[in-house]
C-alpha cells in the first residue's frame, strides 16, 4: 500500500515537457549492530543540478577568460577597431543591406563581393608600384572607390592602374560562372552577368570610370567617344547614376583636355609607342570578351 501512492504522485508530475525518468526511491542498507544482528538504515537519492546552473557555472570561466583579456588589452583593441578594414567591412555591411533591400540578401552579398574584388584590382597595382592607396569604401548605389596618395608617375602607368580593376574583377566573374554551371545555379550565372556587365561599364572611355584613365594612354579624343556614349546610355537609360557619371566625366574631360599642352602635363602623357599599343590591345580584347561573355551568360531573373 506504501508503494501505490508514490506511483500516483509520479505519474501526477510527468507531462509533455518533464523528462521521462524513474520514480525516487529510498535506498536501504542493511548494516550490522553491535549485537551481530542487522538493522537497517536509510538513504536520501541524490537529486541532480539543474541544467541552467551547470551551464552556468561552463560559461562563466571563459566569459570571464574574455573578460581579462579585454581589460589588459585594452589598448591594443582600440587602436585595432581604428584600422581601416573595419570602416571598408562598415561600408561593405551596408552596401549589401541597401542592395539586399532590392535584389535579396544572396544576390546582395554576391555583387558587394565582385565589387570588392574589382576594387582589390587596383589596390594590388598600385602598391605594386609603390603608391599607397586606401583600402575599398564601399558606397550603396555608387559602388567602391580606392583612395591613392598621389598620381602615377606617367599615363602608362595610371593605364595599368585602371586596367588592373576590370582584368582581376572579370577573373571573379568567370569563377561565377563556373561554379555556377557546374551547380546548374542561376543564382551564381546570374552573378556572372551582372560581373561583366559591371566591368564593361567601366570601360567607357570617360574619367572617372577606368575606360576613360585607360583611353588617356591612347588619344584624348577618345574621351570624347566616351562622353557620346554615356549621354546616349542616359537617354535611353535615364538615372542618377549615369547623370552623375556624365557631369563628373564631363568636367573631368574638360580640365584634362584644357591643362594637356602645359609642361608638366605633356611630360606626363608622353609614353613610347608600344606601351600605347599594349594599352589598345588590353582594352579592346578585354572589352570584347566581357561583351561575349554577358551574351553567354544572360538569363531571365527567376530567383
Amino acid at each position: 500500500m506504501f508503494g501505490e501512492p508514490q506511483r500516483r504522485r509520479y505519474d501526477e508530475l510527468v507531462t509533455s515537457l518533464t523528462p521521462q525518468r524513474e520514480p525516487e526511491t529510498r535506498s536501504v542498507e542493511r548494516e550490522p549492530t553491535n549485537g551481530g544482528e542487522h538493522a537497517y538504515r536509510d538513504y536520501e537519492p541524490i537529486h541532480p543540478r539543474g541544467r541552467l546552473g551547470d551551464l552556468l557555472r561552463k560559461l562563466w570561466a571563459p566569459i570571464a577568460a574574455v573578460g581579462f583579456l579585454i581589460f589588459k588589452f585594452k589598448t591594443a583593441i582600440l587602436a585595432l577597431f581604428k584600422l581601416k578594414i573595419f570602416a571598408t567591412s562598415a561600408s561593405m555591411f551596408v552596401s549589401i543591406a541597401a542592395y539586399a533591400w532590392i535584389w535579396g540578401w544572396r544576390f546582395a552579398v554576391g555583387f558587394v563581393f565582385l565589387l570588392l574584388i574589382h576594387e582589390l584590382g587596383h589596390v594590388l597595382e598600385l602598391r605594386r608600384q609603390g603608391i599607397p592607396a586606401s583600402a575599398p569604401l564601399f558606397i550603396p548605389f555608387l559602388g567602391a572607390v580606392v583612395g591613392m596618395k598621389q598620381m602615377p608617375h606617367n599615363v602608362w602607368k595610371e593605364a595599368q592602374v585602371a586596367l588592373a580593376g576590370p582584368i582581376v574583377g572579370s577573373l571573379a566573374a568567370f569563377g561565377f560562372w563556373a561554379v555556377g554551371e557546374a551547380l546548374d545555379s542561376d543564382l551564381l550565372v546570374a552573378l556572372a552577368f551582372t560581373g561583366f556587365f559591371l566591368n564593361l561599364f567601366n570601360l567607357i572611355p570617360l574619367s572617372p570610370l577606368d575606360g576613360g584613365r585607360a583611353v588617356a594612354a591612347l588619344h584624348p579624343a577618345l574621351w570624347a567617344l566616351g562622353l557620346v556614349l554615356l549621354l546616349g546610355l542616359t537617354i535611353l537609360r535615364p538615372n542618377f547614376i549615369l547623370i552623375l557619371v556624365l557631369v563628373i566625366g564631363g568636367m573631368e574631360v574638360w580640365r584634362r583636355w584644357r591643362d594637356r599642352n602645359e609642361p608638366g602635363v605633356a611630360q606626363y602623357y608622353a609614353i613610347e609607342t608600344w606601351q600605347r599599343a599594349v594599352v589598345g590591345v588590353t582594352y579592346i580584347g578585354l572589352a570584347a570578351l566581357l561583351a561575349f561573355a554577358m551574351s553567354a551568360t544572360h538569363i531571365e531573373r527567376t530567383f
